[in-house]
């Protein structure tokens, strides 16, 4: 380093120990700043040393930005440095030349070349991970660590797992093994089930490279613990927590990188193993198998994106919303190389049949759970529901249920007496909300409330299901669970300039609120926000003053997420757009300071008609939140993405709706018109397809073909003849009855399948087939105690209710023949009190009495 260089180092060198002075010292900053000072890069001529982001060039004369502020600093680099940086794997954030970034917070990044262009961010710096991203741009003389020469494939480091386990079982391959002694710092977690999932690091890697001696620790890239590492393998301690690397080791594989190998070590792999179909990342789960902490947001970047795509040979996954989060759920597709290469082009988009079933039966029969696992085959296909058939596969059925629950695929519903189509389709509900009067299907009751639309549970599973985007799917979508907000940028033909600046600089403004920077926390609520325009601007203004209302509906009601609709007048739009940035404040804007940033998604400077998508003519309100009962998303997305948007994506997963005692309903008056769409052939993209207006929304609508229904009926409730022909002739009807051969012939000697065979005849004889008593009753039952249990509490229920509490069938099923000795029920004979002849009533009197043992003799084994 030359001496003029040395001295343009000072200034930075002074500001950094003024940080140390104000603010707790920094190791890993000071780290970070040696590591640029030892690049090729200089101090901008036009350094500020009153400022914390310090301004370099490259030898091309690029901007680039140090902020050193927190332990762990940000870098902004020119966009002619973004291809290299990102072709070597680093993730970066783009902050627009006109954003908060730039002219907001950083002015240390005006005049320094980022004024008109763009900056691009990398962050959470270490002085290794800004040595990497230094050296890929060529700014390092020193090349790189290759990482990928110490790297072992998967199947190698287990079969040594395998071999380090016979040699503990039974001593063979002691002359590779035995040499290396007692492990004492670093273990290894398999990726694989195992009765110990821990092992030394230093003799598997011993045993690979047919070494006796070497490190087992971090040090160099061919130490055992480095190769694991950087194989993609989880360093742990004896106790299997994982152990961090050190931070001081540049040849350590890390960050995002590091995430996509465990990945697909610690799950793709496994899982292709025991051949499933598909598998499921949690981000928390692979956040605790890491040992990370605050990372999900990583996590989630690396889980999603199309390098682990690439490295795990997989498509695009599908994910769980909030992303990122510790609870977002990746899911991805494992078809073989085999299956893959014999797809077909008539197979990629099959023609989609729905199932239509009720399952009925008497109580008892099994309908619940065959319902699960009719659910989970339709939602993941044969081969997988085929895994999870059997007793002892219940608890996995049932997990896998529930997963399919969580996730929306699955939904549950019990219909009853009082069920009607507004619960289960859509109807009106009263709203007092700040919507009031955007929508004219609203009807108005009184002063205080309108009724508006809501969607009933069928109809919010359809739409699911309508709108399910696969990963493997390219077809763009809106979130229709975001709001949408009407915004002028300025005024139609007078303000053009303002109105272009927004849309070609990704803001929106508004001049609304006065000189005041609202950016404050306590401006999150609406009264402050009154209080200090009166406090400081107008102190007669009202709740409705405009420069209180927009600035509330800007500042505080918007969030990031939310969409933004530009308007053209009362009746044309000619932009729409996702809201990514929070409010801020531009004293040095010559108009509108008050801004937002935003992702334009759709841009049309002719503009297009409001009412594709939307009935009401707009207010003059600059900034104010459009009512979500008229928007049409599907005309929506039509103009955001254009017209070819498909209105139901074929490669959409299958959805479940379950009706539990569907025939409790009244059907005609629960499905209303809807019973004619709910045919496989007029399903949404099916060859007669049919579409209804609803008669609250005054939408279009159609069951989407990847929505299954499956219903259960209890017989004993209501006799399957009574139910709707219109619905029986929709429907597949599968009958569930007893089966008494499920149950064990030997419970403390009672033969179960007897005693239910039994009284089966019995029932069957005297009132019919539709009431008999099902086989799950007694599945549980492994004692004497268990089996009286269910007799006393739900059999001889069940069996007084059947037959209207007429006692005497009740016990002519229990088989009491009023010979010997008494079984269930005592029967005594009531004399009839003084005064009454006994001829004046017909028969004898008996009173019935459950016995306190019970006599299973006829049933013995």
């Amino acid at each position: 380093m030359n001496k003029e260089k040395s001295i343009d180092w000072d200034a930075f060198d002074r500001r950094v120990h003024e940080l140390e002075q104000k603010r707790k010292p920094s190791a890993n900053r000071r780290a970070v700043l040696e590591a640029v000072k030892a690049s090729s890069l200089l101090p901008h001529p036009e350094f500020d040393p009153s400022l914390y982001l310090g301004a370099l060039i490259d030898p091309a004369g690029k901007p680039i930005c140090l902020e050193y502020t927190g332990d762990r600093p940000n870098i902004w680099f020119h966009s002619d440095h973004v291809g290299k940086l990102e072709g070597a794997g680093f993730d970066l954030e783009r902050k627009p030349a006109s954003g908060p970034d730039s002219e907001g917070r950083h002015h240390g990044l005006k005049g320094k070349g980022f004024r008109d262009i763009d900056a691009w961010k990398l962050a959470d710096l270490t002085s290794e991970k800004v040595k990497s991203a230094l050296q890929a741009l060529g700014f390092l003389k020193d090349s790189a660590p290759n990482t990928t020469q110490s790297q072992l494939s998967r199947d190698c480091i287990e079969a040594a797992m395998d071999a380090f386990d016979r040699f503990r079982e039974d001593g063979e391959f002691e002359e590779d093994f035995g040499g290396f002694g007692d492990p004492r710092d670093y273990w290894v977690r398999s990726t694989r089930d195992r009765a110990n999932r821990v092992y030394p690091t230093k003799p598997l890697i011993g045993f690979i490279l047919k070494k006796k001696e070497l490190n087992g620790g971090w040090g160099q890239k061919s130490d055992a613990a480095a190769r694991l590492q950087n194989s993609g393998f989880i360093i742990v301690g004896e106790d299997d927590k994982p152990v961090p690397p050190p931070e001081r080791y540049a040849h350590l594989v890390r960050d995002a990188d590091r995430i996509r190998l465990c990945a697909l070590n610690y799950f793709i792999e496994p899982a292709r193993e025991r051949g499933a179909s598909e598998v499921s990342i949690r981000a928390g789960d692979l956040a605790a198998a890491m040992g990370l902490q605050d990372a999900f947001p990583n996590i989630c970047q690396a889980l999603g994106g199309e390098k682990f795509q690439q490295l795990a040979q997989v498509p695009p996954p599908t994910h769980t919303e909030p992303n990122p989060s510790s609870s977002t759920i990746f899911t991805y597709k494992l078809a073989s190389q085999a299956e893959a290469a014999t797809v077909t082009e008539e197979n990629t988009t099959p023609t989609r049949s729905a199932t239509n079933l009720i399952l009925y039966g008497p109580p008892g029969t099994g309908k619940t759970y065959r319902t699960a696992w009719e659910a989970v085959r339709l939602c993941l296909g044969e081969q997988a529901a085929a895994s999870l058939q059997g007793d002892e596969k219940r608890d996995a059925l049932m997990a896998e249920y529930r997963r399919l629950v969580s996730e929306g695929r699955i939904e549950f519903v019990t219909f009853h007496q009082t069920m009607s189509y507004e619960e289960f389709v859509e109807g009106l509900r009263p709203s007092t909300g700040d919507d009031a009067g955007e929508g004219p299907e609203e009807v108005e009751v009184g002063t205080g409330f309108r009724l508006k639309p809501y969607d009933g549970v069928f109809k919010r599973v359809s739409e699911r299901a309508r709108l399910d985007q696969t990963g493997c799917d390219s077809s763009a979508r809106l979130d229709r669970s975001a709001r949408v907000f009407k915004v002028a940028l300025g005024r139609r033909q007078v303000e053009d300039e303002r109105i272009r600046f927004g849309l070609d600089n990704g803001l929106i403004h508004v001049g609304w609120g006065g000189d005041i920077d609202w950016s404050d926390e306590r401006f999150d609520d609406f009264n402050e926000i009154f209080s200090e325009w009166r406090t400081k601007k107008d102190a007669e203004a009202t709740g409705h003053d405009g420069n209180i209302v927009i600035t509330f509906s800007f500042r505080a009601d918007m969030q990031v997420g939310d969409y933004v609709v530009v308007s053209d007048g009362r009746d044309r739009i000619q932009a729409f757009g996702r809201v990514t940035g929070e409010y801020f404040y531009d004293p040095d804007a010559t108009f509108h300071p008050h801004r937002r940033q935003v992702e334009w998604l759709w841009r049309d400077d002719a503009g297009t008609e409001r009412s594709r998508f939307y009935a009401n003519g707009f207010r003059r309100h600059s900034v104010y939140k459009l009512n979500q009962s008229l928007v049409d998303w599907d005309a929506l997305e039509a103009i955001v993405f254009g017209e070819d948007t498909p209105l139901a994506s074929q490669s959409a997963r299958d959805h479940v709706l379950i009706i539990d005692e569907v025939n409790r309903a009244n059907i005609s008056k629960v499905f209303g018109e809807l019973i004619t769409l709910l045919e496989p052939d007029k399903r949404l993209g099916m060859p007669n397809e049919i579409r209804l207006v609803l008669p609250y929304s005054k939408k279009s609508f159609a069951v989407p073909a990847n929505l299954h229904i499956i219903g259960t009926m209890n017989t004993a409730d209501r006799s399957i003849a009574l139910l709707d022909t219109a619905l029986r002739r929709r429907f597949t009807f599968r009958e569930l009855m007893p089966n008494p051969l499920v149950l064990p012939t030997d419970v403390d000697g009672i033969d179960l399948q007897k005693l239910l065979t039994t009284m089966n005849d019995r029932i069957e004889y005297l009132f019919d087939r539709e009431h008999q008593i099902g086989h799950a009753y007694f599945t549980g039952c492994a004692t004497r105690g268990d089996v009286e249990e269910v007799m006393r509490h739900k059999v001889i229920p069940l069996l007084a209710e059947y037959f209207y509490e007429d006692w005497s069938k009740v016990a002519a099923v229990l088989g009491e023949t009023g010979q010997g000795q008494a079984r269930f029920l005592e029967a005594r004979r009531l004399t009839a009190p003084k005064g009454i002849a006994e001829d004046d009533f017909s028969g004898e009197k008996l009173r019935w009495r459950v016995k306190e043992q019970f006599d299973f003799s006829e049933f013995e084994v």
